[in-house]
């Protein structure tokens, strides 16, 4: 008797993970399906397809105006690029002593904060 009773929970748990299987399938047929047309033809997902769309002469005119805005950046005299101070080229260093207090105050710190996480969780 105890042989049927554990056979019979046995089955009973393969039919849920079956279950289980089914669904997972179904959920994975229905992205695909999402993905891809019922009649097969591809369904384009894409970031840069937009919601709004663009007349063919409103694309005309927005490249016009582009151009004209290179024409005039191009129009304007070329500046020799300025030589970058010689200042910045200097790296700065802290000192030994520097990185030393800035330790100490960030063990500080993180002592804080787990002093007050001890207290919470006491």
């Amino acid at each position: 008797m105890t042989n049927l009773s554990n056979t019979l929970d046995q089955l009973r748990e393969e039919l849920q993970q079956a279950q289980l299987q089914v669904e997972k399938l179904g959920s994975a047929i229905s992205v695909i399906e999402g993905l891809v047309g019922r009649n097969g033809s591809r369904v384009v997902r894409s970031r840069a397809q937009s919601k709004h769309v663009v007349s063919a002469i409103a694309r005309r005119r927005m490249a016009a105006a582009q151009r004209a805005r290179w024409a005039k950046v191009r129009q304007q005299p070329q500046l020799p690029q300025a030589k970058k101070p010689a200042a910045s080229a200097v790296k700065r260093t802290l000192s030994a002593a520097a990185r030393r207090k800035i330790a100490a105050a960030q063990r500080a710190r993180w002592a804080r904060i787990k002093a007050q996480q001890t207290k919470k969780a006491a």
